[in-house]
């Protein structure tokens, strides 16, 4: 049951919050700037209002969240490091004297009360909102890109990845104390992930018993990372792998396996729209989508700049529609054809080559037809026909007995010259220039703030890693801007 009306805290030691925490503190800006009342009004058709035990608060919930995306903590760490640091609690509204949750509440919150919610949408629209109000974003110009992020698992086993979390935690016990060494049991020799599980909980057992060991800071974030591994599997007995996650490509000899977050920006740095797809989608797929919800935003558009990916004809066709400029250079591979069968082949700009509906990637092209003779003239790509034999999805697409399959383009069409000569004028040149900035932010959603991994399994824990790791790098650039203008 949570409270139909806003409670005050009437502590007597609220007034020490003005004595330690700086008025250029982050959170503390943040409280100011936003007001976190919108979350309940999402979230409160969650919660019985007049029955049942008083819950949390659904914003102090929120709140933990978004703490977790700006600091990159485990649920462990950010419920223990809630307990001293003031400016936690200051910013979860608690009392100075007030207990913490326990750290099961937030999976219990993610999984019980953020299911059925649009929370990436929500989380962006009210930051570019804010922005707006403002006066942060005044261009008319969205830069756009995709950025990838590992799979949690991994493709490893149940087992392998179990077994790497646990050796994780004897090394880091082992630098402090090699005498435990004869103190943990046998490791598991079968294939069975249930005893595995029960080995890894004999490890936690036996180091929480050396009190000494397990509050060493790095004993206590291996022990912690251990532990969540240990509650997921729990709850998700059935996975061998990342249920969603998928292999994708960075390039024509590198892949990942995980998930793809398609990103679109304004020219101030501030995300404006995001999609969260599995890793082998297609960056140009996505391009309208983004446009359109940018613009559910209140954002004007007038320009949008993208790379290679985003030069398909049907994206040409789109901007030309909106009548919007589409700062994207054409590219042979990409520009004839796949518009049209897009369900079926995907181009992969990063290795230059196509990717079946299976996610598997060609390996070779070549050129066909006569040199001087552009309108003969095509691209075959060559797939793997071993892997074709046994691919689930080969009816209608490999023939029984075949000895190759490719897939062909032709390199140039009629319905490309005006987008081939706006990419010679000037303008067109000077705000390409523009794209490195979401190349930068991509980069500061990874490393900060632990965006290159996957916290959680499954697309719906990625949507939510995505939403408060988005929102707090917004309102950081937001604290910023306004900053600036003081």
């Amino acid at each position: 049951m949570i409270s139909k009306q806003e409670t005050f805290n009437l502590s007597p030691y609220m007034a020490l919050y003005d004595l330690i925490i700086p008025k250029d503190n982050m959170l503390r800006q943040i409280n100011e700037v936003v007001d976190f009342l919108f979350i309940l009004d999402e979230l409160k058709s969650k919660y019985c209002l007049d029955n049942g035990r008083n819950a949390i608060p659904p914003i102090r919930m929120f709140k933990y969240l978004l703490l977790k995306a700006i600091h990159d903590l485990s649920d462990a760490d950010l419920v223990e490091r809630s307990k001293y640091d003031m400016s936690f609690k200051y910013f979860l509204d608690m009392a100075p004297e007030d207990d913490v949750i326990d750290s099961s509440s937030l999976t219990k919150f993610r999984r019980l009360r953020l299911q059925d919610m649009n929370l990436l949408d929500l989380l962006i629209g009210k930051t570019v909102e804010i922005a707006l109000e403002r006066g942060i974003i005044t261009s008319k110009t969205i830069i756009v890109d995709a950025t990838h992020t590992k799979a949690r698992y991994n493709q490893k086993s149940p087992k392998e990845f179990l077994q790497e979390k646990s050796k994780n935690v004897r090394k880091a016990v082992y630098q402090f104390d090699e005498n435990m060494k004869g103190k943990f049991p046998a490791k598991s020799t079968s294939n069975e992930v249930a005893e595995e599980l029960d080995y890894c909980r004999q490890v936690v057992k036996i180091v929480e018993t050396q009190t000494k060991i397990s509050q060493i800071p790095v004993v206590k974030e291996k022990l912690n990372v251990l532990k969540e591994v240990i509650d997921d599997y729990d709850l998700q007995l059935s996975y061998s792998t990342d249920p969603d996650a998928r292999v994708g490509h960075k390039s024509a000899d590198s892949s990942f396996f995980g998930f793809k977050t398609h990103v679109a920006m304004s020219d101030e740095r501030i995300i404006t729209a995001a999609i969260v797809t599995t890793g082998e989608k297609s960056d140009g797929n996505y391009l309208q989508e983004l446009i359109e919800k940018s613009k559910d935003t209140s954002m004007v558009i007038n320009t949008v700049i993208g790379d290679t990916a985003y030069s398909g004809k049907d994206n040409l066709q789109y901007a030309n529609s909106e009548n919007l400029q589409l700062i994207s250079k054409l590219n042979p591979s990409i520009t004839n054809g796949n518009g049209q069968r897009k369900t079926e082949f995907d181009f992969n700009k990063d290795a230059g080559m196509f990717v079946c509906p299976a996610g598997h990637m060609a390996i070779r092209k070549a050129r066909t037809g006569k040199k001087n003779d552009k309108k003969s003239q095509r691209l075959k790509f060559y797939f793997d026909i071993e892997k074709c034999k046994v691919c689930p999805l080969r009816e209608g697409c490999y023939k029984e007995g075949g000895k190759m399959k490719t897939y062909s383009i032709s390199i140039k069409s009629t319905d490309h010259k005006e987008q081939e000569a706006f990419q010679e004028t000037e303008i067109f040149k000077e705000l390409s220039k523009k794209r490195y900035k979401i190349e930068a932010k991509n980069n500061e959603i990874k490393n900060p703030h632990g965006f290159h991994t996957a916290k959680s399994a499954g697309l719906f824990g990625m949507e939510i890693q995505g939403a408060t790791t988005i929102f707090a790098v917004n309102l950081k650039r937001i604290l910023k801007l306004l900053n600036e203008k003081d």
